[in-house]
């Protein structure tokens, strides 16, 4: 199973960066009239996704309710992600219960988190393996974790303001003036994107 990550590309447009040119010439530092350089900064920062999520699902039917409620096939494969050091917390079981004629069916699907993507190509292949066609994995879903993001944001706006300082000194002194510091520091649009891997679609929120 592919363990590469989808990219995930926030893009965070730092505007109204204002700070002063300080004037040497002192009329107009007497008169309150300060001078002032408005600028613009731009960043993106991106990185891999550090989860993803996989479904296992698996099918039995039996005659009575007792039994079909007891699944072996069920059981074996949350004792294989306990032997594989998965957590309780991050792993969920969803079972539906259904009559067909004098058969009971039960329809259950495991939903595990993983952090360490190895692991999980691991554990989806002892699963195929030891449970064959009673088993069905399906293509694991990458995603970040809410630190992930907060950091990426973070990242972003350091970035964003980084940039608007930078251009702010250059014009500063292409105008032969000293820059002195900020007066003001204001975030007006943010973008997520999230790249998909295969078909190189594109979620966005502005």
């Amino acid at each position: 199973m592919p363990s590469a990550a989808p990219d995930f590309k926030y893009n965070e447009k730092e505007q109204g960066f204002e700070v002063p040119a300080q004037v040497t010439d002192q009329r107009q530092s007497h008169n309150n009239s300060a001078r002032e350089v408005q600028v613009t900064g731009v960043a993106e920062s991106s990185c891999l996704a550090d989860r993803v999520t996989v479904r296992i699902s698996v099918a039995y039917s039996k005659g009575s309710v007792d039994d079909v409620s007891n699944s072996p096939r069920l059981d074996s494969i949350l004792q294989t992600l306990r032997q594989h050091g998965v957590k309780d917390e991050d792993t969920s079981v969803t079972k539906y219960l259904h009559r067909e004629e004098d058969l009971y069916h039960m329809d259950a699907e495991v939903t595990v988190s993983f952090s360490d993507f190895e692991k999980m190509e691991k554990v989806c292949s002892i699963l195929l393996e030891k449970l064959d066609k009673s088993v069905c994995v399906g293509a694991p879903q990458f995603y970040h974790s809410a630190e992930c993001l907060s950091q990426l944001r973070r990242r972003a706006c350091v970035s964003a303001v980084e940039n608007a300082q930078q251009k702010a000194s250059e014009v500063s002194s292409l105008l032969g003036q000293s820059l002195g510091p900020p007066l003001l520091v204001r975030e007006e649009e943010t973008r997520e994107q999230r790249k998909e891997e295969e078909d190189g679609d594109i979620l966005s929120r502005n």
